[in-house]
C-alpha cells in the first residue's frame, strides 16, 4: 500500500476503494501528515464496505456525499429531461440509462441482478435469491402505502423479523426510503407507521412488471409512482445541496392527510401530489385542512401532472416539470 499511494503525492481519486480495505489506514497516515483537505476522493458502489472502512480508519477526516439517481433539475441542465411524465416515471434517473446506448428495462434487470449478487449476498444470508427478488417486487407494490411488515412477510412467505432485516438492507443501500410520520401532535391522534418509497421510479416500474412508458399511463400504480417521484425528488435536491433532508408525511386517525412535509431552517413546506393533468376542488382539501390546523404556518404546494402553474387558496400549483424549483426556493 505504501508504494502504491506514493505514486500520488498530490492525491488521487480511488474508485471501488472498499475492495482494498487495507488502504484506509495508510490513507489516514498520509492525510494526517499532509494536512491538505480533499487530497483523496474515495468512491464506491458498495455502500456497506465503504462506510465500514471509513468509520474504522478515517473517522473525523472525511466528508460524505450521497449521490442518488439523477434529479429532475440535473436532467434539465443536461437537456435530457423526457418530454412527458410517463417516460420520466418509467425511465427513472440512473445515469447509465442516459449516457450509454442501453435499453432501459434491460439495464434495470441487470442492475437488480448485480445488486443481489454483489451487495445482498455479502450482507445477509439469503439462500434463495428468487425469494429475495420476490420481496423486492412486493415492496414495489407497496409504494406510497403505510409499511405493513406482517402483510409483506406473509405475502413473501418469510418471518416478520426477516422482512424487517431485508427492508433495512434496502434502506441502507439507498434503494428504498421509509418516510416517517410528522412528529408534532396538534392535539390529534396521529398515524405512527412510516410509508414506503423507492429512490428511483424506474426501478420500481421494472419490479412492477412495467416494460414501457405506454404501460405507465394506464397502470393502477401510476398515482403512487408519481407520489414516489415527488418524494424522491425532494430527497435528491436536498442531498445535492449538502443538507440532511427532514421530510415527513402527516395523517391523523380521521383520515386527514398531507402527502409530504419538508422542514428547512425551522420552516416547512407542505406538499400534495396529484398525477392527473386536471385539478378539482376536492384535491385541495388536505392542504386547506393542514393550513387551518397550523394557522397558515409555512408554505403549501400541490404538484400535479399538468403543465400550467397556478395559485389557488394560497396554495401554489406546480407542474411536474417545475417541481425542482420548490426545493431550492428561498421563500420558505
Amino acid at each position: 500500500p505504501r508504494g502504491f499511494l506514493a505514486q500520488f503525492p498530490d492525491g488521487a481519486v480511488l474508485d471501488e476503494v472498499q475492495r482494498c480495505p487495507d488502504l484506509f489506514s495508510y490513507i489516514q497516515g498520509i492525510v494526517d501528515r499532509d494536512g491538505r483537505m480533499g487530497l483523496f476522493i474515495l468512491t464506491g458502489s458498495q455502500q456497506f464496505g465503504l462506510r465500514a472502512g471509513i468509520s474504522q480508519s478515517l473517522a473525523g477526516r472525511v466528508g460524505s456525499l450521497e449521490l442518488l439517481p439523477l434529479s429532475l433539475g440535473e436532467l434539465k441542465i443536461a437537456d435530457r429531461l423526457p418530454d412527458d411524465l410517463d417516460t420520466l416515471l418509467f425511465t427513472g434517473g440512473y445515469p447509465p440509462i442516459y449516457n450509454r446506448p442501453v435499453e432501459t428495462s434491460q439495464w434495470q434487470a441487470a442492475y437488480i441482478s448485480t445488486y443481489l449478487e454483489r451487495d445482498v449476498r455479502q450482507l445477509i444470508n439469503v439462500k434463495d435469491i428468487a425469494l429475495f427478488q420476490r420481496f423486492l417486487r412486493i415492496c414495489a407494490h407497496h409504494v406510497g402505502q403505510l409499511v405493513n411488515l406482517t402483510q409483506i412477510a406473509n405475502d413473501c412467505g418469510i418471518t416478520h423479523k426477516t422482512a424487517e432485516s431485508w427492508l433495512s438492507v434496502l434502506e441502507s443501500s439507498y434503494l428504498i426510503r421509509r418516510l416517517q410520520p410528522w412528529y408534532r401532535n396538534f392535539n390529534k391522534r396521529l398515524v405512527k407507521t412510516p410509508k414506503l418509497y423507492f429512490y428511483d421510479t424506474g426501478l420500481a416500474c421494472w419490479l412492477l412488471g412495467i416494460r414501457s412508458a405506454e404501460q405507465v399511463s394506464h397502470h393502477a400504480m401510476r398515482g403512487a409512482l408519481f407520489e414516489n417521484l415527488v418524494v424522491s425528488e425532494a430527497y435528491k435536491a436536498l442531498f445535492n445541496q449538502g443538507e440532511v433532508p427532514e421530510i415527513w408525511f402527516w395523517r391523523d386517525r380521521s383520515g386527514h392527510e398531507v402527502d409530504m412535509v419538508v422542514e428547512r431552517n425551522s420552516q416547512f413546506l407542505s406538499v400534495e401530489m396529484k398525477s392527473g393533468s386536471t385539478l378539482s376542488r376536492d384535491q385541495f382539501k388536505g392542504l386547506k385542512f393542514w393550513n387551518e390546523l397550523t394557522g397558515n404556518e409555512g408554505q403549501s404546494a400541490l404538484v400535479y401532472g399538468g403543465e400550467q402553474a397556478q395559485q389557488r387558496h394560497e396554495i401554489s400549483v406546480v407542474p411536474w416539470r417545475e417541481m425542482d424549483g420548490l426545493w431550492v426556493s428561498d421563500e420558505w
